[in-house]
């Protein structure tokens, strides 16, 4: 499937353009167009990026991406070595934080709502 799709699908379905955020939704990083393994995590920490190469994938969907507003943009330390691992295994990045909390069916709280048995109102 085309990243290109991926991504247009996840915005739609998430309405994340209806999100004012702390960082950006979406696309964070492009990596191979044609997509055969997501892999979906919380965190893009370099230890989830490292068990995502393991496990083959092609694209990364988090609840946290690397790019967050107010941090300091400058590509050192923990985000060089992120962003060199995604960028030499051709890696996409798309993450999506408000719209992800707030979705009634995805959604982190519609979940957990549900795991605690909890109605939605």
């Amino acid at each position: 499937m085309e990243l290109a799709h991926i991504v247009e699908y996840c915005d739609t379905q998430l309405q994340s353009s209806s999100f004012k955020d702390y960082c950006p939704n979406g696309l964070q990083v492009q990596g191979k167009s044609n997509i055969r393994k997501i892999v979906s995590g919380v965190t893009a920490s370099l230890n989830f990026i490292d068990a995502a190469i393991r496990a083959g994938a092609d694209l990364l969907l988090v609840h946290h991406g690397i790019f967050w507003r107010g941090d300091n943009y400058a590509i050192k330390g923990m985000r060089y070595e992120r962003l060199k691992h995604l960028f030499a295994h051709e890696l996409a990045l798309i993450a999506y934080h408000l719209p992800l909390d707030a979705h009634p069916t995805w959604g982190n709280n519609a979940q957990l709502g549900r795991l605690l048995g909890i109605a939605q109102q």
